[in-house]
């Protein structure tokens, strides 16, 4: 064996030994909401969301307070959806209907506030921290 045939024997055992360290980040403390979908309803705009729990304790009561902007851009309503629980680790679909609002006229929804963010050790705005939006809908979604 020669020298050059050692040297890269060496090299590649230490490269194979060597551990990864390019992992992934951990994902940031806060709540996942996912607008998955707006569906006519008998009484208007039936809207589906999945939302997932990344805090550190879980969510005995919230609620966000929505705008919903019509396609000319301005604000067509606001509402308070109450959520309910929403435990840690966890992911639940919550689904609501709004009367008189017609899919088709919603453009782009705004997660305004939390007024109401409880659980057990929760800080203040810990709700509004780090909260991711998303959307599976032809609107768009801002937290």
């Amino acid at each position: 064996m020669k020298i050059h045939d050692v040297f890269l024997s060496v090299l590649v055992a230490a490269a194979v030994g060597l551990p990864v360290s390019a992992q992934e980040p951990a994902p940031a403390k806060g709540l996942d909401v996912e607008l998955n979908a707006l569906a006519p309803s008998q009484k208007g705009c039936l809207f589906t969301f999945v939302a997932g729990n990344r805090l550190d304790t879980s969510l005995s009561k919230v609620s966000f307070e929505f705008v919903v902007f019509n396609p000319k851009g301005t604000v067509e309503r606001m509402v308070v959806l109450d959520f309910r629980d929403l435990p840690q680790g966890k992911t639940k679909v919550r689904q609501f209907d709004l009367p008189g609002t017609n899919c088709d006229n919603v453009k782009r929804l705004l997660i305004n506030d939390a007024p109401v963010c409880e659980g057990e050790g929760v800080a203040a705005g810990a709700c509004m921290t780090g909260i991711v939006t998303r959307s599976s809908t032809q609107a768009a979604f801002e937290g």
